[in-house]
């Protein structure tokens, strides 16, 4: 079983049973102060701070190599933070790690389960690593797996699943001793659309059925839909943070995109004749107007540059992370890998 029982003899602790332990005291699910990660001269995670309620569902929205991962490690006590404070139920990651990790579930970005086992035998092995009594192991094991859709597959050997299947065995293993707490990292991550549809189905539902907070990462713009409330993250820090309609209404205009035969000349344009900064990205113009059905006719007649195609959409998650950013996800993506190509040792020392 290799690196997968490792990973989940880490978060394994002092015995659970199968009933859900209780908080230390009253308080938020999630506390986080003042956070801070550093490898050498490399700060991944710098300065966060937030709170995320109990039965919450709360989502870490951001490109590839912001830090989210980064975090939740450190709040799952899988890494030690440099400096700052968090607790998870009531209890600080560094000084009650065993308290804190009885307490949470992990689905990991990559998939920990063992390919030649079945699907109920892996969740036995679960259940031994976190102490839930055999007397009361068949019967959660019996209630995940049809909370999932996987009863009929209790017996499937694990390597015969689908990506989606194996993702609903992941989450079905994380909730198997009843956490109080459920953190999902990009846990849709290579699932095509209808797939992952299927999985936020059985996530909602869950949360119902368990009472749980869900605390989740992701750069899937549609999958932050999905939360009571977003933290936006980039380059390790976190640059907005509340409900997606009310980061959405802050945007307010709507979104025109532009291609022309010279950008160059109709960023000067946009910005003398209509007072408008226009941000390239992806290959075209955007910018950012009250009214962009009525606005894009007086584009194409004062302009004084070609257009060659133009869009109109109400803003989105993306235009909010290019609000406070100046830049999409999936370009703070392409230029998060260029760093990583040049510097190999980050991807390294993150891994530590």
């Amino acid at each position: 079983m290799g690196s997968q029982t490792v990973a989940s003899e880490e978060l394994s602790g002092a015995g659970t049973g199968v009933s859900s332990p209780a908080t230390n005291m009253g308080g938020p699910a999630v506390e986080v102060r003042d956070l801070v990660k550093s490898y050498g001269d490399l700060e991944a995670v710098r300065s966060v701070s937030f709170e995320v309620a109990p039965g919450e569902t709360f989502g870490f929205l951001g490109p590839n190599g912001a830090g989210k991962s980064t975090t939740i490690s450190m709040l799952c006590t899988l890494i030690r933070p440099t400096s700052g404070v968090a607790k998870v139920a009531g209890f600080d990651v560094v000084s009650a790690r065993s308290e804190v990790r009885r307490r949470i579930g992990l689905v990991f970005q990559d998939t920990t389960l063992d390919d030649y086992l079945t699907a109920e035998e892996n969740l036995r092995f679960h259940a031994e690593l976190y102490g839930v009594p055999r007397s009361q192991a068949g019967e959660r094991i019996g209630d995940v797996l049809r909370m999932v859709g996987l009863w009929e597959r209790r017996t499937g050997i694990v390597r015969t699943f689908s990506g989606g299947m194996k993702r609903r065995l992941e989450i079905a293993r994380g909730l198997l001793h009843s956490p109080r707490v459920l953190f999902l990292d990009e846990p849709t991550v290579g699932l095509d659309p209808q797939t992952r549809s299927h999985i936020w189905g059985y996530i909602e539902e869950l949360r119902r059925r368990e009472s749980i907070t869900i605390f989740l990462t992701t750069h899937y713009m549609d999958e932050a839909e999905h939360c009571h409330r977003i933290a936006i993250i980039d380059q390790g820090k976190i640059v907005a943070i509340d409900t997606p309609e009310a980061l959405k209404g802050q945007v307010g205009s709507d979104r025109v995109q532009l291609q022309t035969h010279d950008d160059d000349a109709a960023t000067m344009a946009l910005k003398e004749k209509f007072g408008i900064e226009a941000t390239r990205s992806e290959g075209a113009l955007t910018i950012y107007v009250p009214g962009g059905e009525t606005f894009v006719p007086r584009l194409f007649a004062e302009l004084g540059v070609p257009i060659s195609s133009v869009s109109i959409a109400r803003p989105t998650l993306d235009d909010v992370f290019m609000e406070y950013t100046g830049r999409t996800i999936r370009d703070a993506e392409a230029s998060q890998s260029e760093r990583n190509a040049a510097q190999p040792w980050i991807r390294s020392s993150r891994r530590r």
